[in-house]
């Protein structure tokens, strides 16, 4: 069991996956930190300094023994814009790297030089071709 615990983490898609998560949560923070300290200030100033993260609609206000009971849909806001972040940064490093594929694709390949024998071979194919016409 061991032996084959250890080849399904050596191969290649394992660790590819793996490599994969580790910099998509390194990615996710970046965005989180871009919606929160740069675009979320942005969209405030704009909107009249309102903070989003204090938006809420209040249920039943908070009494000397009850906590207020509030829908928070300024943080559900700010997490909506950074998902929308976040999708479309991967969307556009897709199409990135799925246009570089394309190219290289596209390049047709050299034909590779044929031999001695083979240009003899491909012109004694022709000659029997002709007779046989």
């Amino acid at each position: 069991m061991l032996k084959e615990f250890k080849k399904f983490i050596m191969r290649g898609n394992v660790i590819d996956l793996a490599v994969g998560v580790v910099i998509g949560g390194a990615f996710g923070k970046i965005i989180t930190s871009l919606v929160n300290d740069l675009i979320m200030p942005l969209i405030s100033l704009i909107m009249g300094k309102v903070n989003f993260a204090d938006l809420k609609y209040v249920i039943t206000p908070a009494t000397e023994e009850v906590a207020e009971v509030a829908f928070k849909y300024g943080s559900f806001l700010q997490s909506v814009i950074d998902f929308l972040i976040i999708s479309l940064s991967i969307f556009l490093m897709i199409k990135l790297l799925s246009s570089f594929k394309k190219k290289k694709e596209e390049e047709p390949a050299a034909e590779p030089e044929l031999s001695k024998e083979e240009v003899l071979l491909a012109e004694i194919r022709d000659l029997i071709k002709e007779k046989q016409v």
